[in-house]
């Protein structure tokens, strides 16, 4: 498999990177929700709070009120979805880039299956 910086920008890359880390930060706030308050004190649900809590009021206008509050990091986490998954390749000119072409994602895999 080529490495992705021969097939994409380095620009795009990074980009992807932050806009992936940012929705699996959402996505891992939602699912630690189910456990835990929001006030908890557990090291890594404070870190997902604080570190989503801008996300979560720059979203709020749009996100509908009848969303209970542990699924509303999944509806703004599903906006970065969208965005990395037709906005991305529709900038870049691809027609359509698949589903496990993203390059965070695509990296991850690549070295779970070297380690495995």
């Amino acid at each position: 498999m080529e490495d992705l910086i021969f097939i994409h920008p380095l620009w795009v890359i990074v980009l992807d990177y932050v806009l992936g880390v940012i929705m699996w930060t959402l996505i891992g706030r939602a699912a630690m929700s189910i456990f835990l308050p929001e006030d908890s004190e557990f090291f890594f649900m404070r870190f997902f709070v604080f570190a989503t809590n801008p996300l979560m009021r720059l979203f709020g206008p749009i996100t509908p009120s009848f969303l209970i509050e542990p699924l509303r990091p999944l509806f703004v986490a599903w906006f970065f979805y969208m965005f990395r998954f037709y906005a991305m390749p529709w900038l870049l000119g691809y027609s359509v880039m698949g589903m496990l072409s993203f390059p965070l994602e695509s990296d991850i895999a690549q070295f779970l299956y070297q380690v495995f």
